[in-house]
């Protein structure tokens, strides 16, 4: 009789055993038992994932959202396996990261457009630019690069012919004005605007600033770009059920109606 006592009691403990080591293997595959974890930066990023998360939490899927105030730490998190997902960043910036820092990060689709706008406080057109201005630009690489192209397009510098969207304050070879680049962190601009001649801001901080890039920009980039935001996940969860059903709510009708809305042609869906 004791040994069958004790049989059956261990017979009980493997199940259970069992039982919870399938139940946290489920969890784990599919993300779904569990709130997905997703980084933004502050402002429209955050805005349009609220709408996301609504859309995607009729469809059974748990969704915290958390806000980043830089573009450093969304991908660090990430890969540091604190969130699960961020969404916030474009392709040539994710290939920059993924270059220096060896992350095993990978974009799954594509979401907003903010144009890049130049913008002043002192002056209402470009040509009204004086030589020796001070012009604000992101000083992370590919940021930077794209707002000396923009600068270039309005005839401000010119770069190196092979100088694409890596182009750095070195690659200029006319600045016939001898306008001085100052390079700041991205989230900085905005509040510095008022320090510098011009600056070139990414249309999330700008908006996040209260300028409305549409109505504020003196320039603003063409939507058809390189530049599309992107949904980005590490490279084990590509195909993972719950990234899939974020997706799906991100890309939905609902998500474009608000973007077309909300923001009146600042931003633009990707999709």
């Amino acid at each position: 009789m004791k040994k069958f006592t004790k049989l059956t009691s261990l017979l009980l403990v493997l199940v259970f055993a069992l039982g919870v080591t399938a139940g946290c293997s489920k969890q784990s595959t599919t993300g779904i038992d569990k709130p997905l974890k997703i980084g933004v930066t502050a402002g429209p990023h955050a805005e349009v994932m609220d709408i996301v998360k609504k859309i995607a939490e009729k469809d059974g899927l748990k969704v915290e959202v958390i806000e980043f105030n830089d573009y450093i730490q969304p991908n660090v998190a990430l890969f540091q396996g604190d969130i699960d997902i961020n969404s916030f960043q474009h392709q040539p910036y994710l290939d920059n990261v993924i270059k220096d820092r060896n992350y095993d990060l990978v974009s799954v689709a594509k979401t907003v457009i903010f144009p890049m706008g130049i913008y002043s406080k002192k002056v209402n057109d470009l040509s009204a630019v004086q030589p020796g201005a001070v012009i604000a630009i992101p000083n992370d690489p590919t940021n930077g690069g794209r707002a000396l192209l923009l600068l270039e397009k309005v005839g401000l510098i010119k770069l190196k012919p092979n100088a694409g969207i890596r182009a750095a304050v070195t690659d200029i070879t006319e600045n016939p004005k001898n306008l001085k680049i100052r390079e700041l962190e991205a989230a900085q601009i905005p509040r510095s605007l008022e320090d510098v001649d011009v600056a070139a801001i990414n249309t999330n901080y700008a908006i996040t600033a209260g300028l409305i890039p549409t109505k504020d920009a003196i320039v603003l980039e063409d939507l058809n770009s390189p530049y599309a935001n992107l949904i980005v996940v590490k490279e084990a969860n590509k195909n993972n059920p719950a990234v899939k059903k974020l997706i799906k709510a991100y890309q939905s009708d609902e998500v474009k109606k608000f973007i077309e809305e909300h923001f009146k042609g600042s931003v633009s869906a990707a999709w």
